[in-house]
């Protein structure tokens, strides 16, 4: 193992001295020892840093790296998209699978504070959270023309940011690698995954140990996924079996594409859309709040015409939070943004500044194309790969903007033989989910009480179900 690793930094010691020598590599990194708003030094090692990409390295993508708490050298690599398009790697970072979360209580004006996630995934995985696509948090564009971004593009340049990051720690080079994702990044990641694969095929330099990929809540096929929708709200009592049995009468169980002329079923669709409003899509059980809804507009470009994103007041009326607001999910989002945009905190992140424009969590104003209509195809040919890549699908099971029963049924249309057939998987002797195991090496698990997305809502069971999959244990 160690001459491997040997023999893997020396060789690629030599394509770092190649590309340094025919191109300007933009990379910068630096070490981050204290956080305002954390007490003492962190306990993790934090790196954060820019990477440029293009031709001309006018694309500039900002990223934090923590190492793996357990065996950096061992523990595989693991990169993180997080949804929108748009949304920040830090969410992920601070409020699902990252190493901190905030400390959720009444804004006094000073800094929030931040507090270690017990259930961090870092502590078995060394984790890239990207800000991806460019635009997003502070990555950033030196060009009007390169500020323009979409599917395709963002895929090509996160193939240039990791193998250039790779070049750069050459010390994971060998490492098993992953990528990971939520929410909208269901239909880019499986096709980074087949751009990945496919570079390896063509010898592109250096090489990367691809081993699988993970997705969470995932946009894959929107038909499908939108067709769902009304069954999940009948099978969890949102509407009643007279309301369900007209909408299945008069529109055919197709709800994705509604013919304008039909209208018995537009009239029906009204009833349903009456019948949720006061349902929170992202969770079903939590409330709705004003001012800064959980995930609003999330992954909604090619996506807005979905059931789930029916306007609810949250995303159109920003009232103020009614009293106690702290015990609104949403409210632990606005502290983020008063978090990064501290004048102290940019410093300390290390962060190049962009034209004065603030942080923002989401950014839903990006000129963004969406190219990928459904990733379905990319599923199909990762699980023919002769590679045999591993894949860990998972939904919490109260989420209403991609109901596992899309999932399910799109995972199903794969026609693989079940090897591990449905089953509860237990955490603390109480079932944490259900789980399905398929011959193409992919893991199907739902995750009991998680909402959009799984990890946010149930950190312990989310630490479990990955801990298991990553170390090739039995969920």
């Amino acid at each position: 193992m160690e001459m491997a690793r040997l023999i893997a930094t020396t060789t690629f010691s030599f394509y770092f001295l190649l590309l340094q020598s025919s191109s300007n590599l933009a990379l910068s990194q630096s070490l981050i020892n204290f956080l305002p708003g954390f007490e003492g030094p962190l306990p993790f090692e934090l790196e954060t840093g820019y990477v440029g990409v293009g031709e001309s390295e006018e694309v500039q993508l900002f990223y934090y790296f923590v190492k793996s708490e357990r065996n950096p050298t061992d523990d595989p690599l693991l990169l993180w998209l997080t949804g929108g398009p748009g949304c920040s790697g830090f969410t992920a970072f601070a409020y699902e699978i990252g190493p901190v979360n905030f400390k959720v209580l009444e804004y006094n004006g000073s800094l929030p504070t931040l507090v270690l996630n017990p259930y961090s995934w870092t502590k078995v995985a060394n984790i890239l959270f990207v800000d991806s696509p460019v635009g997003t948090g502070f990555s950033y564009a030196k060009t009007s023309l390169a500020s323009l971004t979409g599917d395709f593009k963002q895929v090509h340049q996160l193939c240039q940011f990791l193998r250039k990051w790779l070049v750069d720690h050459p010390e994971f080079l060998s490492s098993p690698f992953y990528i990971g994702g939520d929410s909208y990044s269901g239909l880019t990641v499986p096709a980074l995954v087949q751009q990945i694969s496919n570079e390896n095929e063509e010898d592109i330099q250096p090489p990367i140990n691809l081993q699988g990929y993970i997705l969470g809540n995932p946009l894959t096929e929107p038909i499908i996924e939108q067709n769902t929708v009304i069954p999940f709200a009948h099978g969890m009592g949102l509407i009643s079996d007279e309301l369900y049995d007209s909408l299945k009468r008069t529109c055919g169980g197709q709800y994705a594409n509604i013919d304008p002329s039909n209208a018995d079923c537009l009239n029906n669709i009204q009833a349903y859309y009456t019948a949720i409003s006061g349902i929170q899509t992202a969770h079903i059980l939590e409330p709705i709040c004003g001012f800064a809804s959980p995930k609003p507009q999330e992954f909604l470009i090619g996506y807005r015409r979905s059931l789930n994103q029916h306007p609810h007041q949250e995303i159109l009326d920003p009232e103020p939070f009614p009293p106690p607001f702290i015990g609104c999910r949403s409210y632990g989002y606005l502290l983020s943004s008063i978090w990064v945009n501290d004048n102290d905190v940019q410093k300390a992140l290390k962060i190049t500044k962009k034209n004065g424009v603030g942080w923002i969590r989401c950014n839903y104003g990006l000129p963004y194309t969406t190219e990928i209509g459904s990733s379905f195809s990319y599923h199909v040919n990762l699980s023919a790969s002769a590679k045999g890549y591993r894949s860990l699908i998972y939904s919490g099971d109260h989420d209403m903007i991609v109901p596992f029963f899309g999932t399910q049924a799109w995972i199903r249309s794969l026609n693989y033989s079940i090897v591990d057939d449905w089953r509860p998987w237990i955490l603390q002797s109480q079932v944490a989910g259900y789980t399905r195991t398929y011959s193409n090496q992919m893991t199907f698990a739902t995750v009991k009480g998680g909402g959009h997305t799984a990890p946010e809502y149930r950190p312990a069971e989310c630490y479990a179900m990955f801990k298991r999959w990553i170390l090739h244990d039995p969920l």
